[in-house]
């Protein structure tokens, strides 16, 4: 209508936009078999590295369950070499319980040979004495006093061990059970 209104008014030609998406639409219709070319490429490409994928996401999984069997079989087998080392010292106690007539040197003898061997299978298994001294500071990771008694030494110190305690490897696995020195 406002051609009718104003006819000095003349049509102009194509916009430049107009003109540049009619050459590449021109241009882009020759190129079609290149764009296949590139998608069939392109999706091979993607097929092998899903394939790659899916190899890489098996293995994990095989990884992942043959570690939880090694955990498992650890957890099962963890005292089979503390059990070893035992034998030997239940093998010596029922010797000794065999003997007919025992004498009380024979029976120290017998007592102080199995000591032996239980203190090579603790050594053995990394089960380690915890038997402090007399004047020793009171660690609380290691000792458990049961008692504070007023003592000619420093306060919190160890006066008498009643019972020695026991290490595996850094783990406390029973406190030495003291008497401490009480403060002053």
């Amino acid at each position: 209508m406002q051609d009718q209104e104003n006819p000095e008014v003349i049509p102009q030609p194509e916009s430049d936009a107009a003109a540049s998406a009619s050459a590449s639409q021109a241009a882009a219709a020759p190129a079609e078999p290149g764009l296949e070319e590139q998608l069939s490429a392109t999706e091979a490409k993607l097929a092998e590295m899903h394939d790659a994928f899916m190899r890489a996401k098996a293995d994990a999984e095989n990884i992942r369950r043959r570690a939880q069997e090694d955990v498992s079989k650890a957890h099962k087998f963890a005292i089979e070499s503390f059990a070893e080392a035992m034998v030997p010292v239940r093998d010596s106690l029922e010797m000794a319980l065999k003997v007919e007539a025992p004498t009380v040197e024979s029976i120290k003898e017998g007592v102080e040979m199995t000591l032996k061997q239980l203190t090579a299978a603790f050594e053995k298994n990394r089960l380690v004495e915890v038997m402090p001294q007399q004047g020793d500071k009171l660690d609380p990771n290691k000792h458990q006093a049961v008692a504070v008694v007023p003592a000619d030494q420093e306060a919190n110190t160890v006066v008498s061990v009643l019972q020695k305690g026991y290490m595996i490897a850094d783990r406390l696995l029973r406190p030495a059970i003291v008497t401490a020195a009480a403060p002053k």
